[in-house]
């Protein structure tokens, strides 16, 4: 899903952060432009990225950690979601996740966003709640070749091709996208959660069906499992 359009006058002021980051926010949308497709990086390029909200510092891709196998538990005020991370064909996006989950980076976030039109999304990720948040770097695309998104694929938000930062959704019902978002996690259990958020609808303050979730969904922890 693509971010919401980011306002950049939240980056730290203690980070030298030259690279450009995404101005726009986070955000899906039905006929985002997919990236060009390249062959998976022997090291991930997470490169300095504006806002930095609740800075953890940057990854350092370690590939013999970033092949482990890992179940992410979202402990939620809604009830427990938990995914199996694509570590096979998504490595850069599983070692990020779990990078930022190590560092608590999403515990007493939210998420933000509920679509119940056109497309079927709950996203989260965003420490500020506004859609417009990012973790200091972003990193490339990967696994687009043939994506999918049927109800339980977990995926990056982005700002456009390449923008990745902290922000993500699950898909709760069949949802058709341009493959233009990193596919990088399973849902396992508590689809049942998903769809009692969704259920429940949301406030239409972005549009029709687009809107803050009328449940709030708050990140109480991240747990990591084998």
């Amino acid at each position: 899903m693509p971010r919401t359009r980011l306002t950049v006058a939240a980056a730290a002021a203690t980070l030298a952060l030259c690279a450009t980051s995404a101005a726009s926010a986070a955000t899906v949308t039905p006929n985002a432009q997919p990236a060009p497709v390249t062959a998976a990086p022997a090291t991930c390029g997470y490169t300095p990225a504006v806002p930095a909200d609740n800075f953890k510092g940057i990854p350092v891709f370690d590939a013999a950690k970033a092949a482990k196998p890992y179940h992410a538990t979202l402990r939620t005020s809604q009830g427990a979601i938990t995914f199996q991370a694509l570590t096979d064909a998504a490595p850069c996006t599983t070692f990020s996740f779990r990078f930022l989950a190590e560092h608590d980076y999403f515990n007493r976030s939210h998420c933000h966003r509920l679509t119940t039109q056109r497309l079927w999304v709950l996203q989260c990720g965003d420490p500020t709640g506004t859609g417009s948040g990012g973790p200091g770097y972003s990193f490339p695309d990967e696994n687009l070749t043939g994506a999918t998104y049927p109800a339980g694929t977990v995926a990056m938000a982005n700002a456009g091709p390449n923008t990745n930062g902290s922000q993500f959704f699950f898909v709760w019902k069949d949802t058709k996208l341009s493959p233009a978002y990193t596919p990088f996690g399973k849902v396992t259990a508590g689809m049942d959660v998903l769809q009692k958020i969704a259920a429940a609808g949301e406030d239409d303050q972005n549009a029709p069906g687009d809107g803050f979730p009328t449940l709030p969904v708050d990140i109480k922890s991240v747990r990591l499992t084998r």
